[in-house]
């Protein structure tokens, strides 16, 4: 099979140089390694080998496709060994300085014909290509760590990109058994962009006291499905990668509030508190194992009060379905009596805030999530106010406890944990079409490949209502009346008329 690029060279044998080499190679190119270091790429050449063994061990792939591929890899020594190649894919230190440096260089020893392709993951690719004579010839081309198991590439066009190159590049990418997607050059790319709301926002809500990291790690796991919570996530990245990522989004869109960082991962960063490869973390780790604290009891509650739903609740005929199934005695006057649990479910608001504006008794109100439809979800979230009696509380707990299903009680918060989070997803994820970043389907790509979440961001908007989505922003803004909750004009106006916020207009 004749491929797009037959020889090709990996400058930078790190980890993320490697298994690019190995990718390549497998896909049928002539493969030259090089690293400044001494002995890094024949080191990185034996890792290789290494893995190709293990897979050949396990049945995967054959001993003579072990001998061809290692026959396509080779060492060079010098810039100048590279003459032969069609492509140069740079994966050196993230440094500006450094990356134009190294095209510069290329530029000038290498023939015009051959190409390159930087796989930085936070730089400007239109500033690295700056350096060059001919810019039209670098494009992005951002894999992901480990690159042989995440089946995903940023293709990233610079403002003087070639689009043939772009093309080119896709068609590589697919050749190499991976899924392209094609990107704007703007900060963050589609993925290092889509994955800001997950963390920032989880660590804005510990930072108001709503809730401690293994109850949002809970919360998110059960109710949307992510495989690891914000701050499992963190820990296992480790956050001398994760911080700096957030800063630099941060700064490079202008101290734009939707992606303003937390104080709690830089002071965590400056005391080494990184995660699990330094055994402590969010979570402190035993022999590589993290140490979750347990969940708080339910409490033993030995008659639960009345309950009362408010005519405002968000699902209200399926929160009475559940009150009935759980054996709840429910009163269905006008107004809650004096004993009365009264319950909220808000979209976006505060149970304080549905409590001033209903007109109810405070230390009796207590509220509870319904943006994921009881049946879906794997756990219940209640929230306190200031000013809810301990006895109202508890017995809320017992009672939705009663079936079994976990459940968790945090204090005030607009838009509860899941709302929160999942809204600031989908708003980024809105506003990255918005601007024209990538298309709807290569960010839906893009995410679930590069990020693991259940649903793309797109499609997690319209799984639980464009028109929620949309009014718990507006809420969380009155809220908190912080700019980071206005939604994007792609969600605005898709939610507004109910329309799928994969749409997008004709041409």
């Amino acid at each position: 099979m004749k491929i797009h690029f037959s020889s090709i060279a990996v400058v930078g044998a790190g980890a993320m140089g490697q298994g690019i080499a190995q990718i390549a190679a497998q896909a049928g190119s002539h493969v030259w390694l090089l690293d400044s270091k001494p002995g890094a790429a024949v080191k990185a050449k034996q890792a290789i080998q290494q893995q190709w063994a293990k897979l050949a061990a396990k049945g995967r792939v054959t001993e003579e496709q072990v001998q061809a591929w290692s026959q396509q890899l080779q060492i060079a020594n010098t810039l100048a060994d590279l003459g032969s190649c069609q492509l140069v894919i740079e994966a050196v230190v993230e440094r500006l300085e450094i990356k134009q440096a190294l095209f510069a260089e290329l530029e000038r020893t290498l023939p015009a014909n051959v190409v390159w392709a930087t796989n930085t993951s936070s730089l400007s690719v239109t500033a690295i290509a700056a350096a060059l004579q001919q810019p039209e010839r670098l494009a992005g081309f951002h894999f992901f760590n480990p690159v042989p198991l995440m089946k995903v590439v940023e293709v990233v066009a610079g403002l003087k990109t070639d689009p043939a190159l772009c093309q080119a590049l896709t068609a590589y990418a697919r050749e190499m058994g991976h899924t392209p997607v094609q990107a704007q050059d703007t900060p963050g790319f589609i993925v290092n962009h889509a994955g800001r709301g997950f963390g920032t926002e989880a660590l804005r809500i510990v930072s108001e006291g709503v809730a401690d990291f293994a109850t949002i790690d809970r919360i998110l796991r059960d109710q949307v499905g992510f495989k690891l919570g914000p701050f499992e996530l963190m820990d296992l990245t480790a956050l001398d990668v994760s911080h700096p990522v957030m800063e630099s989004i941060y700064h490079q869109y202008y101290e734009e509030p939707r992606f303003r960082p937390s104080v709690i991962t830089a002071q965590r960063l400056a005391g080494g508190v990184l995660g699990k490869k330094a055994g402590d973390g969010f979570y402190c780790y035993e022999n590589g194992v993290a140490q979750v604290p347990a969940e708080p009891p339910v409490p033993v509650v030995q008659d639960i009060p009345p309950v009362w739903v408010s005519p405002r609740a968000s699902r209200r005929m399926e929160l009475y379905q559940l009150l009935k199934d759980l054996g709840a005695t429910i009163e269905t006057g006008a107004s809650p009596s004096p004993t009365a649990i009264t319950l909220v479910a808000p979209l976006g608001f505060d149970v304080t805030t549905v409590a001033v504006v209903e007109r109810l008794d405070p230390a009796r109100t207590i509220g509870i999530d319904m943006l994921v439809e009881e049946a879906a979800t794997k756990r219940r979230v209640l929230a306190t106010n200031p000013a809810t009696r301990v006895d109202i509380r508890n017995a809320a707990h017992a009672l939705f406890a009663r079936d079994g299903k976990p459940v968790s009680v945090i204090r005030d918060s607009g838009g509860f944990v899941t709302q929160r989070v999942v809204a600031t997803i989908v708003n980024i994820a809105a506003d990255i079409c918005q601007q024209g970043i990538c298309s709807p389907k290569d960010l839906e790509t893009a995410v679930t490949l590069g990020l693991g979440y259940p649903l793309g961001p797109l499609a997690m908007g319209d799984r639980w209502g464009p028109t929620n989505i949309l009014e718990v922003l507006f809420n969380m803004q009155t809220v908190y009346g912080d700019t980071r909750y206005r939604p994007s004009p792609w969600l605005r106006r898709r939610g507004a008329i109910g329309l799928s916020l994969t749409h997008v207009e004709e041409s």
